[in-house]
């Protein structure tokens, strides 16, 4: 459990159990799915305590602080202590829960969808998952 001065933001992801995966983490950085006030990072911007990071994964959107460094992975108990989750309650995945997304099926012998129906459904999709 040792702590440094100078950390990546793949690697902080990895170590406080936000992604099982280092590569996981890395590969959100590069998709723009980790923030730091609202702009994109890349995984090697350097982790400073103080900081808050918007971190998306699928429906589930999280907004962390970090509290102190954490170099190497820990066991989930130890881990949360090296960040504060300051997530609103609406936000929390206990209020979306799958049970209440739109259902996205079509009847069998359709064909393909339209193009107006693939908007529809891009459209209901990114109404949920916002």
């Amino acid at each position: 459990m040792a702590e440094k001065d100078k950390l990546r933001i793949d690697k902080y992801l990895w170590s406080i159990r936000a992604f099982k995966t280092r590569t996981l983490a890395a590969d959100a950085c590069k998709a723009g799915r980790v923030k730091l006030s609202g702009t994109n990072i890349k995984p090697s911007h350097e982790v400073k305590v103080g900081e808050v990071y918007q971190i998306t994964k699928g429906p589930d959107r999280r907004t962390i602080t970090v509290t102190g460094l954490l170099e190497s992975r820990v066991d989930a108990k130890k881990a949360v202590g090296y960040y504060d989750d300051i997530t609103p309650e609406e936000e929390k995945p206990a209020f979306k829960s799958m049970f209440h997304a739109p259902l996205l099926s079509r009847d069998r012998g359709t064909g393909r969808p339209t193009k107006k129906d693939r908007r529809d459904i891009d459209e209901l999709k990114d109404d949920f998952f916002e």
